[in-house]
């Protein structure tokens, strides 16, 4: 299967059956979501939906972060992967939203990398999800099952390469949605120990599967 035939395949399969994909991260707002994305860093959705529930109550925006302190702020993302930083990440973050931002969430890459906290894979989250810009952040699950399928190839090292790789295959309109695609089917199917090939809707284009079960695609297909 050639590249451009690989990548229809996907587009096709996923536009027929899983039109809507969106993130299951819970939020009202851009700030919410910028906040929810720099705590899932290391730490699964259901996690920070569980911590987000309280933090948003009391912290419903840039102000209430700016105006906090440590001590204050701390108690409430304990439980999530690395809390210190992430609580001076916020703090950070809340502050510049409201000195150099007028509270307001920017929208392009280029300014949400200079916020605490905010690299290139949540500033990509950010004006994908919210603007639908055709931006893609690469996680783990982007990472390794746009490799398993053969969508990008096994050189990309990076998590950058990776992402020109799909930029440059995936037609604009799909991209914010495709970055769902692939991290759903990773999180769900697609694991990283113990993949469910067996329950795969996808093995007909899946390189992965094709070494590692011995099935020859063109005949399967034929």
């Amino acid at each position: 299967m050639l590249k451009k035939e690989r990548y229809a395949a996907f587009i096709n399969h996923f536009s027929e059956n899983m039109p809507v994909a969106e993130t299951e991260l819970r939020y009202d707002d851009p700030f919410q979501l910028l906040v929810a994305v720099v705590l899932s860093a290391q730490c699964t959705d259901k996690r920070v939906n569980i911590v987000t529930e309280a933090l948003f109550r009391d912290f419903p925006t840039p102000e209430h972060l700016a105006s906090s302190h440590f001590d204050e702020l701390f108690p409430y993302i304990k439980s999530i992967s690395y809390p210190n930083n992430k609580t001076k990440h916020l703090l950070g973050l809340g502050k510049m939203l409201v000195e150099d931002f007028n509270s307001q969430v920017p929208s392009t890459v280029e300014e949400l990398v200079k916020l605490p906290g905010v690299g290139r894979k949540t500033a990509n989250v950010i004006t994908s999800v919210v603007w639908n810009q055709p931006n893609m952040a690469v996680d783990t699950h982007v990472f390794r099952v746009s490799k398993r399928l053969g969508l990008v190839t096994q050189t990309a090292k990076t998590p950058l390469e990776v992402e020109k790789q799909l930029i440059r295959h995936i037609p604009e309109q799909y991209v914010h949605v495709a970055h769902h695609w692939l991290i759903l089917h990773g999180r769900y199917t697609c694991l990283a120990r113990t993949p469910k090939c067996q329950e795969c809707s996808i093995t007909h284009l899946c390189r992965y599967f094709e070494k590692n079960q011995g099935v020859n695609l063109k005949s399967k297909k034929a």
